[in-house]
């Protein structure tokens, strides 16, 4: 790709503040940063990983402004919980340093019509199972060591993704989990950042002004996300989920 054009960075830094604003409410992120990096001509896989590393120091700073909000979450503590994410992070990387762009184009939606249908309908399939099966700290590490990967592999959706199965296996609001979700997102795109450094799958030119857009927007989007009601950011996540699985599924089959 030839070097972008005054108008490319500048919707680049654009596309990185409302994503690091989107991780810090909701999660999706990359629903902003990725389509912008597709539309200046990145592939696909290109753009996923140069969208999460983009956003991992608006993650970071996000998980900051939540650090005092950190619990564990149905008994399994913090530091087990990032252990997990890591390594799960890794491996998701690699997996899509392995993956051809047509493929990702392929895969990727129905990973977030999935994170839709679990957000959507969380609160009851959480009722639902909690009746029937009783869920432990293995059952919840077991869960997040598969969403580490899938947040290694897509990191568009994984704060989505977060938040709809810690609020199945736990009944908790997404307000409620929005501190550890918060640290979860920032330690999975750490995990996938080094890998797709280390692998060149960066186009810096673009990623630098995104990044500097994502720490703006992640700082005031953590301080946003501390005073908005649970409803509207259970809305906003949804509406965000709906809207990016319809423009993915068209873009792959239609």
């Amino acid at each position: 790709m030839s070097l972008p054009d005054w108008g490319a960075l500048g919707l680049a830094a654009v596309a990185g503040v409302l994503g690091g604003a989107m991780n810090a409410l909701a999660g999706g992120g990359s629903f902003a940063t990725m389509p912008a990096l597709i539309g200046l001509g990145v592939p696909s896989t290109f753009a996923n990983a140069t969208s999460n590393v983009s956003l991992q120091p608006g993650a970071m700073a996000s998980a900051w402004t939540y650090r005092h909000g950190l619990e564990p979450v149905s008994g399994v503590g913090m530091r087990t919980m990032a252990g997990t994410t890591f390594i799960g992070g890794l491996v998701g990387s690699l997996l899509l340093v392995a993956t051809s762009a047509r493929a990702f184009d392929l895969i990727v939606p129905w990973l977030l019509l999935f994170a839709t249908l679990a957000i959507a309908f969380g609160t009851q399939a959480s009722l639902w199972l909690r009746s029937r099966v009783e869920i432990g700290p293995k059952s919840l590490v077991g869960v997040q060591a598969m969403l580490g990967i899938y947040g290694g592999y897509f990191g568009g959706g994984v704060g989505l993704m977060l938040t709809a199965a810690w609020g199945l296996l736990s009944g908790a609001t997404p307000a409620e989990l929005a501190a550890p979700r918060t640290l979860m997102l920032a330690v999975a795109n750490l995990a996938a950042t080094i890998i797709f450094i280390a692998t060149g799958m960066v186009y810096w030119a673009l990623c630098v002004p995104m990044l500097l857009g994502g720490i703006v927007g992640g700082h005031f989007g953590a301080k946003l996300g501390l005073v908005l009601p649970a409803r509207v950011i259970r809305v906003w996540t949804l509406l965000v989920t709906i809207a990016t699985t319809i423009v993915f599924f068209y873009r792959a089959y239609a």
